[in-house]
């Protein structure tokens, strides 16, 4: 008995279960560390053979149901900031809008699949290595030196924060910022989130953190309230601009990643906030090794081509 179901805008067909199992592990991570997912999810996608672009699309339309879910789960625990989540929503959607025209033009220079996982390689590589070396510090005793130091002595970023404008009180976060940060940040999300088919978690979450300075278990849900919305109008924009949604592969994805993420929901609550952030960075730098190992390794066709010669 085949088990495998035929994928028509990828093109191909692919076990069900793997499909169902994918996206259970990725819900299970969004619930979690609240990430969307689609940064491990979309490279998994393209390994298995789906298009790039497609699987891009695609998994933000799964990670419509994976944050939906995890929310609810975490908005539950009391643990999201919608106001903050709000002005990260608003610059998201700007940001997700500029994203899906420029996936365009690169499509139509032939060059779209290729920046897709450059940005991967570039962006994981940076967030999962500063994630890891930040939280492992932090589990050896070593920040409370370093924190001391740092209010004795104001950073350049630290003043620059304090010098803008129209400054508010997030009170479920328990900082007071200007509006124009959570702004600019959702924006260049929303960029990612259409380039990279993912809800910029992954990006979110170290930027709540490091920058915006919001408590690690209200971080989680925030994340996922934002990303939320912000996949919704990526989806909407990719099959309407782009054509490359897969409804059939959203939904087996879908299926099993709504389950997953009231897991991770509850397995998050369970853990201390470094020991969440160690666990992501190394997660995140496994799939940028796998995938640039892909892209410096020469494809079959050319070694066909080169031999021939």
């Amino acid at each position: 008995m085949s088990f495998s179901v035929y994928l028509p805008v990828a093109g191909c067909a692919l076990n069900i279960f793997l499909l169902l199992g994918l996206g259970g592990l990725v819900g299970f991570l969004s619930g979690l560390f609240g990430v969307g997912g689609g940064f491990l999810l979309t490279p998994l996608l393209i390994m298995i053979g789906v298009p790039p672009t497609v699987a891009a699309a695609s998994d933000s339309n799964q990670i419509v149901a994976a944050s939906a879910s995890g929310t609810y789960a975490h908005a539950r625990a009391g643990s999201v900031d919608f106001k903050m989540g709000l002005l990260l929503l608003l610059g998201g959607i700007a940001g997700g809008s500029v994203g899906v025209v420029f996936i365009k033009m690169l499509r139509a220079l032939g060059a779209a699949d290729f920046a897709i996982k450059i940005t991967y390689i570039i962006m994981l590589g940076g967030v999962g290595s500063y994630m890891f070396f930040e939280s492992l510090g932090n589990l050896r005793g070593t920040r409370a030196v370093a924190a001391g130091g740092d209010k004795s002595r104001p950073s350049v970023y630290a003043r620059l924060v304090e010098a803008l404008p129209w400054k508010i009180h997030f009170q479920r976060s328990r900082v007071t910022l200007s509006v124009l940060m959570p702004l600019l940040l959702g924006v260049l999300v929303g960029i990612l989130a259409a380039i990279m088919g993912v809800g910029g978690g992954f990006i979110m979450v170290p930027v709540m953190v490091y920058l915006l300075r919001m408590p690690m278990h209200v971080v989680v849900g925030t994340s996922l309230f934002q990303i939320l919305f912000t996949c919704i109008n990526v989806t909407v924009l990719q099959a309407a601009v782009n054509h490359t949604v897969d409804l059939v592969l959203a939904l087996l994805l879908l299926a099993g990643s709504v389950i997953g993420a009231q897991l991770g929901a509850k397995v998050s609550r369970r853990l201390k906030a470094d020991q969440l952030k160690i666990l992501m960075a190394i997660i995140v730098l496994v799939v940028m090794v796998k995938m640039l190992v892909g892209l410096l390794l020469a494809p079959d066709i050319m070694l066909a081509y080169k031999g021939g010669h």
